[in-house]
């Protein structure tokens, strides 16, 4: 009996306590909301690309629960912009209700047609309103939208949907192979890429046997997920960056990047594919060049002693690769005034041997995004196969000179040899992050400091003094250990000026850049 009596007064007290409550009484809003902002930008997109999702909270601070009658895009359905608000999708909305104290969230979203519109520098700002209520109590939030036309390079699709993949002599064997790389071949008349629009790339766009792309200084080229640039046999890409005195706005510099131009997208690893000169492209050059947000920024295949390397590049950056900044295979590289950083295993691995010249570079690898097995630098001369086989082949030369090889982890640079293939390097005037307190490479003579033959003039474990490695800024301070290691000599000759165009003639530091005097 006693707990059917507190039953029933619990009951009775829930019935009167509800009775007294106007849940379903919404006063009209009074033009007293609030937002977590009075502007939404979207950011710049490309045309006909959506753009990432959007919020705006909208704030009841009243003591009374409100409806607010019209909730609509100033442009109706005629615009290009899309809401949704509080679960529902649409353009237009009435009688949307906010409790007391109570906020909710609109989500925006726009995709827009840059060839309906007169355009300035092929770029529209694209603007609407979201209003709220009308009359005495109307309210206003705006939303901006930057929209860039671009010339579009994509695969086709059959009438099954199936997107077109690449085919080419994958194996050298003269017949053409079907492959699973989604991609086309590009026509002539897309050979050159200019700086009039950027490039936007679905799919691997691939240089067919014996065609070149030519890339001017200027151009912008981008990449949708999983997609690339492949370079096939007997093909070339030649990339003709130029300095640009503007380090903020690189007029002058190509970049290679995603189609994500969102400020949350600017240094997310992995979000395309890579650059690939794949076995018998040749006479690759790529000149003041920043590649960024790739998974390899640069994979570079077989060609291993060609007289002409199979990829020269000079005055460039690769940053933020998911797996290698510049991957090589049994193949040849010369680099000058090159600067690699943040790659989720090594910022550059030449594997399986071939040849490889790096003068007056900045080898570096601060990743912090996960665990990393590898250093900032990798060579080897093998590879090892599925079948736990294991195959050889010459490193015929690997000369780092006037170079900074450095990370936050330690050792930042590793060689690993297997018997039954030529293992040649040498270091040269660098910098290197290199501790072994537990001994375990004594015993290897490839780490035999002393040997000159392998190691001349090297400064183990001071501080480069980067100006922020968290940022991609290796430029070198004023109390850096890569200053006056070496004076001049041949190397520095041969490599005149650094990556920002300043002369080493007085007295040459190691890496791409001179020092500064960093401003407080």
């Amino acid at each position: 009996m006693k707990r059917s009596f507190y039953f029933i007064l619990t009951i009775s007290t829930l019935i009167l306590w509800s009775s007294c409550r106007k849940d379903f009484e919404f006063d009209p809003s009074d033009g007293s909301l609030t937002f977590s902002k009075d502007t939404v930008y979207l950011d710049t997109v490309f045309t006909n690309i959506g753009s990432s999702t959007y919020n705006l909270k909208v704030y009841n601070r009243s003591n009374k629960d409100i409806s607010i009658p019209t909730l609509r895009l100033s442009q109706g359905q005629a615009s290009n912009y899309r809401l949704n608000v509080d679960g529902m999708s649409g353009k237009e909305f009435q009688n949307v209700e906010i409790l007391a104290k109570d906020s909710m969230y609109i989500f925006i979203e726009t995709t827009f047609d840059i060839q309906n519109v007169v355009t300035a520098n092929n770029q529209f700002l694209y603007t609407d309103v979201i209003e709220f209520d009308s009359g005495a109590n109307f309210q206003k939030v705006d939303l901006v939208t930057l929209v860039k036309d671009a010339v579009f390079i994509y695969p086709n699709r059959d009438a099954q949907g199936i997107v077109e993949t690449l085919t080419f002599d994958v194996d050298g064997d003269g017949n053409d192979d079907e492959t699973n790389v989604q991609g086309r071949f590009l026509k002539d008349a897309e050979l050159t890429f200019t700086k009039d629009k950027p490039y936007v790339i679905y799919g691997y766009a691939a240089v067919g046997e014996n065609k070149t792309l030519t890339i001017e200084a200027g151009a912008r080229v981008h990449f949708h997920a999983n997609s690339g640039l492949l370079v096939t046999n007997n093909a070339s890409i030649k990339v003709n960056g130029q300095f640009s005195p503007d380090q903020t706005t690189m007029t002058n510099e190509v970049i290679f990047e995603s189609d994500r131009l969102e400020p949350l997208f600017d240094n997310i690893p992995g979000q395309w594919g890579t650059i690939w000169l794949f076995q018998g492209s040749k006479e690759n050059d790529i000149n003041f060049a920043t590649v960024k947000n790739a998974t390899i920024g640069i994979l570079a295949e077989n060609n291993p002693t060609s007289a002409i390397p199979k990829l020269t590049i000079k005055n460039s950056k690769i940053y933020n690769s998911s797996n290698f900044g510049i991957l090589g295979r049994a193949t040849s590289i010369r680099a000058e005034n090159v600067v690699l950083n943040n790659a989720g295993q090594a910022a550059f691995a030449g594997t399986y041997g071939g040849t490889y010249n790096f003068t007056h570079c900045t080898i570096a690898n601060y990743w912090s995004n996960s665990f990393r097995q590898f250093p900032a630098l990798y060579l080897n001369n093998f590879l090892a196969l599925e079948d736990d086989t294991v195959v050889t082949n010459a490193l015929n030369a690997a000369n780092f000179n006037n170079c900074i090889i450095y990370g936050n982890d330690n050792p930042e640079f590793l060689v690993e040899e297997v018997e039954g293939a030529a293992f040649n390097f040498k270091f040269t005037n660098c910098l290197i992050r290199f501790n072994d307190p537990n001994n375990k490479f004594a015993s290897d003579p490839n780490y035999d400091f002393d040997n000159v033959a392998l190691y001349e003039n090297i400064v183990f474990n001071q501080e480069p003094d980067f100006m922020d490695s968290s940022k991609n800024k290796l430029i070198i301070g004023h109390e850096s250990a890569a200053i006056g290691v070496i004076g001049n000599n041949p190397f520095s000759n041969s490599v005149p000026f650094d990556i920002l165009n300043v002369s080493r003639s007085a007295a040459p530091d190691l890496g791409a850049y001179q020092h500064v005097v960093f401003e407080e």
